[in-house]
C-alpha cells in the first residue's frame, strides 16, 4: 500500500543524474574564488540585516528622540519592508542582464550612505523618508546576494552554503545588538546614532570587498557563450532585446510557481519579522528586563538562528529542502510556550533561541530552495522578487503586534503594559499553521545543476527550459503509472 501523495511528495526526487560527491570531497575542490563569491555574498546579507535591525535595536530611544510611541516608530519597519521589492525588481533585472558583480556593489553603497544620513535625521518625517528609500536599497540585496554565493558552488556543498549565507542575516542582527550593547552606551551623546553609523561602515567595507572579487564564473561563461552564437550564426539581436524577450516568456510560463513562491515567503517572513522585530522591545516591556538584557537575550537567540540555519542547509541535502522546513517549522511550535510563558530570563533566552533555531532553520534552506526553483537566468530576479514581494505582504508584523499589544494588556511590576507574549504566540502559531500547509503541497528541484542552464539574455533561454520541464513531466509521470522501480526507491529512501 503506497503512501499518502502529500507525504510522498516531501521526497525529493533529485534532478542531478550523476552520483552526488561526498560533501567533504566537494569542500576539497572549492576553488579560493568560489570561496571568495560566498564570502561575499554572506557579508552582503549580514550587512543589510544588521542595517535592517538597527531599527528594532533603537526602537525606545527613537521614542525619546522623536516623541512618538513604539507604533509610530514600527512604522518605519513596515516602509522599509514594503519598499524592498521595488529595489528587488530594479536590481534583479539590472542583474540578471548585467552580472552579479557591480550591482551588488552599488547596491551596498547605496545601503551604506542611507544609513549614515539615517544618523543625521533631525526630525521624524525626515526619518520616515530615509528608511523608506532605504527599503529600495535593502530589497536590492538578497537576490544578488544568494545568486553570488551559490552559483558557483558544486552542487553538494549548496546546502550547507544556503544554510549559512541565510543566516548571515541573523549574524548581522547579532553585530547590531553588541554595538548597542558596548558602543551605545560608551557614547552618549550620539545615543542611537553610533549605531546607525557604524552600520553604514560596514556595508561600505563589505561593497569594497566585493569590489576585489571578479565577475561570477557562471555569468561569464554564458556571456562567453553568447558572443561564440554571434559570431557563428551572425545574428545580432542585442543581449538586451534577448533579454527581454526570454525572461517575458519565462515568467509567463512560470507564473503559477512565481505566485507559490510569494505565498511561501510571506509566510516565512511574517515569522521571521513576528519573532524579531519587536522581540527587544517585549522582553523590557512585557517582561520588564532591561534594555543590556534584552541585547544579551537577542544575541543568544540569534546564535541559535546561525546553528539552525547552517545544520537545516546541511540536512536539506540529504533529506529535502521541504521535508527539512516541515520538520524545523514543526520544532518551532513546539518551543512557543518556553518563550512566551516564563518570567525568568534564562529560560525565556532558552526559548528564543529554539525558536530562532527552527524558524531561521528553515530559512537557512530558502536560498538554495529558490534558486532550484527558479527559472532559468532569472535567479537574482527571481528568488529576489519573491524573496521581497514576501517581505511586503509581511510588512505590518510589527505594527500588528504593536496594535496588538495596545488591546491586550498585562501588569508588570504593577504597571499596565502591551501584553506582546499573548500576541506573539497567537501571531507565531497561526503562520505556521500556514507556511506548514504551503510547504508540504509545493514542488521542489533538489540538487539540480541550475548553473548548467542558459542565462535569459541568451538566445533559447526559454526554449530550453520549457522542453526540459515537459520532459522531467513526462519521465515522472510515467513512471509514476508505471511504479517504475527507481522512482518507487527514492520514495523509500
Amino acid at each position: 500500500m503506497r503512501a499518502p501523495y502529500f507525504i510522498r511528495n516531501l521526497v525529493p526526487r533529485r534532478e542531478q543524474t550523476e552520483r552526488p560527491r561526498p560533501l567533504l570531497v566537494a569542500l576539497r575542490d572549492v576553488t579560493p574564488v568560489q570561496w571568495g563569491f560566498f564570502i561575499a555574498g554572506w557579508m552582503a546579507w549580514t550587512c543589510d540585516a544588521m542595517d535592517f535591525f538597527t531599527v528594532s535595536l533603537s526602537v525606545t530611544n527613537l521614542q525619546t528622540t522623536f516623541n512618538r510611541p513604539a507604533k509610530s516608530i514600527t512604522a518605519s519597519i513596515t516602509l522599509t519592508l514594503l519598499f524592498r521589492s521595488l529595489g528587488a525588481v530594479i536590481f534583479g533585472i539590472i542583474s540578471d542582464r548585467y552580472g552579479r558583480k557591480w550591482p551588488l556593489v552599488a547596491s551596498l553603497l547605496f545601503c551604506a550612505v542611507l544609513e549614515l544620513a539615517t544618523g543625521f535625521v533631525k526630525t521624524f518625517a525626515q526619518f520616515l523618508a530615509v528608511r523608506a528609500l532605504f527599503g529600495i536599497a535593502m530589497g536590492s540585496v538578497w537576490g544578488m546576494a544568494a545568486s553570488n554565493a551559490l552559483e558557483n558552488l558544486p552542487v553538494e556543498v549548496r546546502g550547507l552554503a544556503s544554510g549559512i549565507m541565510q543566516q548571515g542575516y541573523d549574524f548581522g542582527y547579532m553585530l547590531a545588538a553588541l554595538v548597542n550593547l558596548y558602543l551605545v552606551p560608551a557614547h552618549p551623546g550620539a545615543s542611537w546614532r553610533a549605531l546607525f553609523w557604524t552600520a553604514a561602515g560596514c556595508s561600505a567595507f563589505a561593497a569594497a570587498f566585493r569590489m576585489l572579487l571578479p565577475e561570477s564564473e557562471v555569468f561569464l561563461r554564458a556571456a562567453a557563450e553568447e558572443r561564440e552564437r554571434e559570431r557563428t550564426s551572425g545574428r545580432q539581436d542585442g543581449k538586451t532585446k534577448v533579454f527581454m524577450r526570454e525572461s517575458s516568456i519565462l515568467l509567463k510560463h512560470h507564473w503559477k510557481l512565481c505566485v507559490y513562491a510569494v505565498l511561501l515567503m510571506a509566510g516565512f517572513n511574517f515569522l521571521s519579522h513576528g519573532s524579531g522585530d519587536l522581540f527587544p522591545t517585549y522582553m523590557q516591556t512585557t517582561k520588564g528586563f532591561t534594555a543590556r538584557q534584552a541585547s544579551i537575550s537577542t544575541i543568544i537567540a540569534s546564535s541559535g538562528a546561525i546553528a539552525g540555519g547552517a545544520v537545516a542547509g546541511w540536512a536539506s541535502q540529504y533529506i529535502g529542502r521541504r521535508l527539512t522546513i516541515v520538520i524545523c517549522l514543526v520544532l518551532t511550535g513546539a518551543f512557543v510556550p518556553l518563550w512566551i510563558l516564563p518570567s525568568t530570563f534564562g529560560k525565556l533566552t532558552a526559548g528564543a533561541f529554539w525558536i530562532s533555531f527552527g524558524i531561521h532553520g528553515a530559512f537557512g534552506v530558502i536560498p538554495i530552495f529558490l534558486s532550484e526553483l527558479s527559472p532559468p537566468g532569472l535567479r537574482a530576479l527571481f528568488g529576489g522578487v519573491a524573496y521581497q514581494l514576501g517581505n511586503m505582504i509581511s510588512s505590518a508584523s510589527a505594527q500588528i503586534e504593536a496594535t496588538g499589544g495596545d488591546n491586550l494588556r498585562t501588569t508588570v511590576h504593577g504597571k499596565d503594559v502591551p501584553d506582546y507574549a499573548t500576541v506573539q504566540g497567537i501571531f507565531i502559531g497561526t503562520v505556521l499553521v500556514y507556511t506548514i500547509i504551503l510547504a508540504i503541497v509545493g514542488p521542489e528541484k533538489h540538487s539540480s545543476h541550475f548553473e548548467r542552464d542558459k542565462l535569459a539574455f541568451q538566445e533559447g533561454a526559454a526554449r530550453e527550459d520549457t522542453a526540459a520541464g515537459s520532459e522531467t513531466t513526462d519521465r515522472r509521470e510515467s513512471a509514476d503509472e508505471k511504479d517504475d522501480p527507481e522512482v518507487l526507491h527514492q520514495e523509500k529512501v
